[in-house]
């Protein structure tokens, strides 16, 4: 049976599901922890990516060269845009992943990547440039695990960025820009890596804070990771009822 592979920037982002793994192992791949075992008898791989798209692009490259999963898991935690209707504390699901930052500043404004005309990914006939889709299937399950257990999760386009917004103005610009609910600064370089590689992947956030002006005492790191977390291992479970 394939792994699943789930991947965090930081430990305390999947602290709860190392602990949920039976017969763990510890170990290092791409100079970063790992951990692996099963959940439910489904072997499942967990990372320490560390923070930041570079981080993130070279510790999955190193666990998709050395392991081959069923579906590679981003999660952790994501700032919300007010335009979304999320709340802190809610789930988030990432149905495309877009690079926030990499583009072309313009006198007549912001564009995409299409503008240079070089794809960064090209497979199977498509062309990608800023945009990385995430599997539809896992989605789909994903929804179907929430509807059945009653979780309230959103599905819609994530952000990632290298500088996170800390102004209301900023992440109003980058709401109206891409239409996304979330920001992260991680999950596009894991989409883009899986998409290379041609391995499945899904994306789930816990929301910690709004995207308004600075203000971490309206902020809840800790319950955003731990729901995440506890739908990840839901999701898994239900990957288990199915085989």
């Amino acid at each position: 049976m394939k792994p699943v592979i789930i991947t965090a920037a930081t430990p305390g982002e999947f602290s709860l599901l190392v602990s949920a793994l039976e017969g763990k192992e510890r170990f290092q791949v791409g100079y970063r922890d790992a951990y692996r075992g099963e959940v439910e008898e489904r072997p499942v791989i967990l990372a320490v990516t560390g923070i930041g798209k570079v981080n993130t692009a070279v510790a999955v490259t190193a666990l998709l060269e050395r392991f081959e999963p069923e579906l590679l898991i981003n999660t952790g935690c994501a700032g919300a845009y007010r335009g979304s209707g999320l709340a802190v504390g809610e789930l988030a699901m990432a149905t495309v992943e877009v690079m926030g930052d990499e583009g072309i500043l313009a006198p007549d404004g912001w564009h995409s990547l299409e503008l240079t005309g070089i794809p960064v990914i090209e497979r199977k006939g498509e062309s990608y440039y800023n945009r990385f889709p995430l599997t539809r299937w896992a989605l789909d399950k994903a929804l179907h695990v929430a509807e059945t257990t009653g979780v309230s999760l959103l599905p819609g386009t994530f952000v990632t960025v290298s500088t996170v917004s800390g102004t209301l103005e900023r992440g109003e610009e980058l709401y109206r820009r891409f239409g996304g609910i979330c920001e992260n600064m991680e999950g596009g370089a894991a989409a883009q890596v899986a998409l290379l590689y041609g391995v499945d992947c899904m994306e789930v956030r816990g929301v910690s804070n709004i995207v308004e002006d600075r203000d971490l005492s309206l902020w809840d790191i800790q319950v955003a990771v731990e729901k995440a977390q506890d739908f990840v291992a839901r999701f898994i479970g239900a990957l288990c009822e199915t085989d």
